[in-house]
């Protein structure tokens, strides 16, 4: 067991590629802990999906031994968070494990939005936080003008702040003796019951669910009996060992240690990210607070293509809850796609990451439906429902209102595109709360914002106004009553329920246009005429047909009478309206992907 004090477990916090992997690439080379040969771009992060985005989606952790410069050796648990918006709670579970942050600035274009958000939960968690400004190898670094805007946003001092080149590795030795002198030691007795917070977990197939733990207080053994504290199961450690940064597996872990068990556990429920592991024979009084409750915010159907795969399914999304606290599931039916799932997510890429997720590692087929948010119904009766499928809408007579989530999104964004960010927020039915100047160049915008009208496509248009320089960060403030109403797709006089949206009064005509405008595109020909219409209600706001295949069937008739002609294309024409009544159309999942994008 290791001495506390020769402990230091830190997490590496920053904006989308302001070089947190890059970073944990260079301590861990500098450390002599992965060498030269071995050494890739982005070594801590594990899934396809990481590497080819370029981002981190999964907190990962590290055990590095570093000789300091007093000749002392320290163990240090390196905990990379991801940057992206749609993960900021795997930011905050790695938070909780730790004692100290470096917060990572780009030297260049300084303090962006989730450097803010993640630099304010640092300091939420009573977390010693040290400035990093990487970058500096850059033409374009200014780290005296970074300097002074994060000291005058965040708050921190920077007079000691870091300047390294995470690229090059300048600088990374004194990053290792900062965090050594500046970042406090873990808390905790080796003699009191054991509390250890599980801040991650997931599901390996020959070992069952692997727990990621930190030990709070007492000592965890290979071999003894645990309790995990919520479900009050008891199992047996099998496997007690440490990331360094392939699996090391050791005997006993001490106070302020990071890693990982196995334990023979089955059930996905029973190892739940924030739940505290203790001795069954001397539980501990005091479990970890654990994590504030991940609200989804962004909801969608998912089906499997052929019915009988709906049991793999299951398993497959219950694999990826395990270790995703904000994802969440329930069964549902739908007319138009049988027996399915309605999935919760926190944003659009948090949706996109799961279904690739699924589509890889599981090889699961889908069907996924028009993302949708959850609404507040008020009936007539006083009740009050949450809707986060628009086909569970009640009828009109019966709603007294309807509100929808309003989010509050802070948009740093150099000057000159100043006026195209706020004519987007207006478009989006925007109210400006805030407008301050970081510094001459760039400028920090505060609007409340319906999360529906930026769960589509706004962050992509947000780039594309702002040519990629704007940044955000958003959070939940309240539900507000709108005039909403629900935009219906019939085909053939059918409603598919897969394809409806909830949408604002003011701009149902439009969208109902632009919708099955592209419904014709990618709806096939079909052997009869198909007819799609929007509507509201019982009234039909805009309608296109996709004209049906004809084949020549006068193609043999050369010369003779007309008549013979006319009998054989009223026989087709009948044929056709027969077809009609009983035909099934056949809608391609463009159809339903076609409801996200917008021209």
């Amino acid at each position: 067991m290791i001495d506390q004090k020769y402990i230091r477990n830190f997490s590496i916090i920053a904006h989308i590629d302001h070089g947190k992997s890059t970073l944990a690439d260079r301590i861990m080379e500098v450390t002599g802990l992965v060498s030269g040969r071995q050494m890739k771009e982005q070594y801590l992060d594990r899934l396809d999906l990481e590497r080819e985005r370029g981002i981190t989606i999964k907190a990962q952790s590290v055990r590095i031994l570093y000789r300091a410069k007093d000749g002392q050796q320290y163990v240090l648990n390196l905990i990379d968070t991801p940057g992206h918006v749609d993960f900021s709670y795997e930011v905050s579970r790695s938070l909780a494990a730790c004692e100290g942050a470096l917060l990572v600035v780009d030297a260049s274009q300084g303090v962006e939005a989730q450097s803010l958000a993640n630099a304010y939960l640092a300091l939420e968690n009573n977390l010693e936080v040290v400035p990093v400004l990487n970058k500096i190898d850059l033409p374009s670094a200014e780290p005296e003008r970074i300097k002074t805007e994060i000291e005058e946003v965040i708050g921190l001092d920077c007079r000691q702040a870091l300047l390294i080149s995470a690229k090059t590795g300048k600088g990374v030795p004194e990053v290792l003796e900062r965090i050594v002198t500046d970042l406090p030691p873990p808390r905790g007795s080796a003699d009191a019951p054991l509390t250890a917070l599980i801040f991650d977990s997931w599901y390996d197939t020959y070992q069952g669910v692997v727990i990621l733990f930190r030990v709070m207080d007492g000592r965890i053994k290979l071999g003894q009996f645990i309790l995990l504290h919520s479900t009050k199961a008891r199992f047996e450690v099998t496997r007690l060992g440490v990331f360094s940064p392939e699996p090391v597996f050791v005997s006993e872990l001490g106070p302020g240690e990071v890693g990982f068990l196995c334990a023979g556990i089955k059930n996905l429920t029973d190892a739940r990210v924030g739940d505290t592991i203790t001795d069954p024979d001397n539980p501990t009084l005091s479990p970890c607070p654990g994590f504030k409750k991940i609200t989804a915010m962004v909801f969608c159907g998912m089906y499997p293509v052929e019915p009988n795969e709906y049991g793999s399914l299951k398993q497959s999304l219950e694999k990826l809850q395990l270790n995703d606290a904000a994802f969440s599931f329930e069964p549902e039916t739908s007319h138009a796609l049988g027996f399915g799932f309605r999935c919760g997510f926190l944003g659009l890429l948090h949706m996109e990451i799961i279904q690739e997720r699924l589509e890889r590692e599981f090889q699961a087929r889908l069907l996924v439906t028009a993302p949708s948010v959850v609404y507040r119904i008020l009936t007539l009766d006083g009740e009050t429902l949450m809707v986060d499928n628009p086909s569970k809408l009640p009828p009109v007579n019966k709603i007294e209102h309807i509100a929808e989530p309003y989010v509050r999104m802070e948009i740093h964004v150099p000057n000159e595109y100043l006026g195209a960010v706020l004519a987007l927020c207006e478009e989006c039915r925007g109210i400006q709360k805030d407008l301050r100047f970081l510094s001459s160049t760039r400028v920090i915008v505060a609007y409340e914002l319906p999360f529906a009208e930026i769960v589509y496509d706004f962050f992509d248009r947000l780039k594309s106004v702002t040519r990629g320089y704007a940044s955000l960060d958003y959070e939940f403030i309240d539900f507000r009553p709108s005039e909403l109403v629900k935009l219906d797709v019939l085909i053939n006089n059918e409603a598919v329920d897969a394809l409806s949206i909830i949408v604002h009064k003011d701009k149902a005509y439009v969208q109902g246009r632009d919708l099955v405008s592209r419904l014709r595109k990618v709806i096939p020909r079909q052997l009869f005429e198909v007819v799609i219409q929007a509507a509201i209600g019982q009234r039909v706001i805009a309608k296109e047909r996709v004209a049906p295949l004809r084949k020549n069937v006068t193609a043999k008739c050369y010369g003779g009478d007309i008549t013979r002609k006319r009998k054989l294309l009223e026989k087709q024409k009948e044929g056709k309206r027969r077809m009609k009544r009983m035909g099934n159309i056949d809608i391609p999942q463009e159809a339903f992907l076609a409801v996200l994008r917008k021209e």
